[in-house]
């Protein structure tokens, strides 16, 4: 058996009944679930329809996101999350760079970075050699002034914690940030590179090795190994190409209003909801959050 869940924004609660039951008796599925009144609904499928996409297309205009997995094993017993534009709204080392004044410079690496146009370490190395001489007081001036937690994401951490998962975070960032970000959301831990400093100043360096994408990979294999569960019982989410490996590993991988390329090699693309979509998806209903 498979499960269909539509869903979209909790804050643009536009999903209609018609939607849904449309849908539903067009596909011959079973009876429909509301797990959120207007943002989410699912209802269980004998077997994947074949024009899946083509209605998963027709889904963007109504800014809904359509994903369709196997109903057994839903609900997961380890999150793997990316920080950048994941867990966080911005990308902590552009915010860095434009401290340094070389914003725009550095977003733009990165952005080609994360839809894998540019390679993964190289980029970080060239986009930290920019921030050489910057105060690392500034790191905590970032984190306190422009650094916000996705929407939902409170909210995702706090239920799967409360219902017995482990949570950890994975960045291809810097641990002077997932350090502070893995507190304040409440991850269980954290993986991340290390921004090296010299009196009170960024080197323009980053410890080897390098966090990247396989890094990523083996995280979730030896984090399941130490749990004593396999990757298939882990869900993952990210945005970036460096997200890649773990979200195609993971038993649920999700790409969260991900780069085009990322998106394309995911079977579970959210882009219209937030954070807790992921609950929605492990078939959580709205009740069941944990506040």
């Amino acid at each position: 058996m498979f499960i269909a869940t539509l869903l979209t924004h909790p804050d643009r609660p536009v999903l209609e009944r018609v939607t849904v039951e449309s849908l539903r008796n067009a596909w011959g599925g079973g009876d429909a679930v509301w797990l959120d009144p207007g943002v989410a609904a699912e209802f269980p499928l004998e077997a994947i329809p074949a024009n899946r996409w083509e209605v998963w297309d027709a889904m963007q205009s109504l800014r809904i996101d359509l994903i369709l997995q196997p109903a057994q094993d839903r609900r997961k017993r380890l999150l793997l999350a990316d920080m950048d534009s994941t867990m966080i709204e911005q990308e902590c080392i552009d915010e860095l760079a434009d401290e340094a004044g070389v914003g725009a410079y550095v977003a733009d690496i990165t952005r080609r970075a994360m839809n894998g146009e540019l390679d993964f370490e190289a980029a970080l190395k060239e986009r930290v050699g920019l921030l050489k001489g910057l105060s690392a007081s500034v790191i905590e001036e970032v984190i306190r002034d422009r650094i916000t937690p996705m929407s939902g994401g409170p909210t995702l951490l706090a239920t799967m914690k409360a219902n017995g998962a482990h949570c950890a975070l994975v960045s291809g960032g810097f641990t002077a940030f997932t350090g502070k970000i893995a507190e304040v959301l409440g991850f269980h831990e954290n993986r991340a590179n290390i921004l090296l400093i010299e009196d009170g100043r960024l080197t323009g360096e980053v410890a080897m090795p390098i966090l990247g994408k396989e890094a990523k990979v083996a995280a979730l294999k030896e984090i399941s190994a130490r749990l004593g569960i396999t990757p298939a019982q882990a869900l993952a989410v990210g945005d970036g190409a460096n997200d890649l490996g773990m979200l195609g590993l993971a038993g649920t991988g999700v790409a969260l209003h991900a780069k085009p390329v990322v998106a394309a090699q995911c079977e579970v693309r959210v882009n219209h909801g937030d954070l807790t979509a992921l609950l929605y998806l492990q078939g959580y209903a709205r009740e069941e959050f944990v506040a």
